[in-house]
């Protein structure tokens, strides 16, 4: 018994059996090109790896008694710090509107232009580019590389490999300690670290990104988008006909043949593309892929080929922009003899931007209206309530308050919900009304006992609702919350 390959080869049952099951990927070797989308590509880099190497050192003043780093994941303390924002742990819904966001903006530039992200921002690209320099400045371009990697091992070989891969090691070294400045007060633990009097889970931190970056940075490049990101798959299903793709324009570009038949083809008055198969796209793309073979996962629509396109079509004096940015419906309408229709305001677009503005309203407006000061009650529970000699009932509950502001509050607390109610806090004074007055130190909480007593005589149900008040004597904010009070 027989069967045919893909090459229409016919083998044996027993060859197809010792087939493996997975074929090894073949190195990429990008080669360098010139033009407005490398060096939009080289400005975004040098902005976003300026921005995550300095940010850490930026300085804002919150005032006494609170950190100035402009951008602090304090964990030890519970706080995360954002230039004039301070998020507290009950606080993380903040984090999730954040990260729903992020979706939405990602979306919404699929919609529009689609993977620019992936292009142009993912920290993958970006390292990957970096990475990518390096190993141009050691070892040279594509061609070089190649025969590099072919050829034997020699003294040349081993010292541009090895000045590379320690230069790599060295950026992926301070990738990761950057990442550590976020979260404790930069300059102090740089410092530390060169002291080596950090606290030891740094350098573990370190040593961890370290080894990422340096892996999917310097070794796994295009497999890490190709089969790793989850991102392709997602753009798949949220793309449409009407967002714009780097694109080939097989209208314009078939059918491919070389110059000088093209020259000749066209005096004839017969079909020529633009095309001439001198395969720069492909060989410019850091994923490896044809562009000409239409719409692909693995494209990370970078641009890249746009560039090597355009400066091919210059040099044999045809139009620019047989590679470009286009959509799917426009190819179409050439064909059928219509002109380009780009349509950037859709009801997708219309949906997403929508929602963003929903959510980041909704947001600004929880930042803008958020309390400085929380309360909250629990009921003791052994036991639940205690009659006193006079007959009075007494219930104890601890409260815990919350001051979110640089400054020392004192906060007058009261109960109602019941006639006669009194309430004090085990070692705190009260005011001339019998409310006692608890004193909460800058940013951060205080937790006390109070006891809350109703006289004898007054009806009680079982379990009844009342009220605790907390009022800030000076600034006037008050926060409340409720509880019960327990009777036999």
């Amino acid at each position: 018994m027989s069967i045919r390959s893909a090459g229409d080869s016919e083998m044996s049952v027993s060859e197809a059996d010792d087939l493996p099951l997975f074929a090894p990927s073949k190195k990429v070797y990008p080669q360098s090109v010139s033009g407005p989308f490398r060096r939009l590509k080289w400005g975004l880099l040098v902005v976003c790896l300026a921005i995550y190497y300095l940010l850490p050192f930026l300085r804002w003043d919150r005032g006494p008694n609170l950190p100035d780093q402009a951008i602090l994941l304090d964990l030890a303390h519970n706080r995360f710090y954002f230039f004039f924002i301070e998020i507290w742990p009950q606080e993380v819904y903040y984090f999730t509107g954040l990260l729903v966001l992020a979706a939405f903006v990602l979306f919404l530039m699929n919609a529009v232009a689609g993977r620019i992200w992936c292009g142009y921002l993912c920290p993958q690209t970006v390292w990957t580019d970096l990475f990518l320099a390096v190993e141009r400045a050691f070892e040279g371009d594509r061609r070089e590389r190649m025969q590099r990697d072919d050829a034997p091992w020699s003294a040349d070989k081993l010292w541009r490999k090895g000045a590379k891969h320690l230069v790599w090691l060295m950026i992926a070294w301070w990738t990761g300690g950057a990442w550590v400045l976020y979260f404790a007060d930069a300059p102090t633990l740089v410092r530390q670290l060169a002291t080596l009097t950090a606290p030891g889970m740094a350098y573990v931190w370190i040593g961890i990104l370290t080894f990422t970056t340096y892996a999917l940075a310097g070794h796994m490049r295009e497999q890490v988008c190709k089969f790793m990101c989850p991102w392709p798959r997602i753009q798949a299903a949220l793309t449409d006909d009407e967002a714009l793709n780097v694109t080939y324009r097989y209208d314009r570009g078939e059918p491919r043949v070389s110059v000088k038949q093209a020259a000749r083809l066209r005096a004839a008055g017969q079909p020529a593309g633009d095309c001439v198969d001198c395969r720069q796209c492909i060989a410019v793309c850091p994923t490896g892929i044809d562009i000409r073979d239409g719409a692909q996962l693995d494209c990370i629509q970078c641009g890249l080929c746009i560039d090597a396109c355009d400066t091919v079509m210059d040099k044999i004096g045809r139009p620019a922009r047989l590679i470009g940015y286009d959509t799917e419906a426009n190819l179409k309408r050439r064909q059928d003899g219509l002109a380009p229709v780009y349509r950037p305001l859709r009801l997708r677009t219309a949906i997403y931007a929508a929602l963003i503005l929903l959510v980041g309203g909704a947001m600004l407006y929880q930042l803008a209206t958020r309390s400085t000061v929380g309360i909250s009650v629990l009921h003791e529970r052994t036991p639940l309530f205690v009659r006193l000699h006079d007959g009075s009932l007494r219930n104890a509950y601890t409260v815990r308050l919350l001051n979110k502001r640089p400054e020392t509050r004192p906060f007058a607390l009261s109960v109602a919900g019941l006639p006669g109610i009194g309430v004090e806090a085990v070692g705190v004074r009260a005011t001339a009304d019998f409310r006692p007055v608890i004193d909460v130190d800058p940013d951060s909480s205080r937790e006390v006992r109070v006891l809350v007593t109703v006289p004898p005589g007054t009806p009680l149900e079982q379990s009844q609702v009342i009220t605790f008040t907390a009022s800030d004597l000076f600034a006037g904010e008050v926060v409340r919350t409720q509880d019960h009070f327990i009777a036999p």
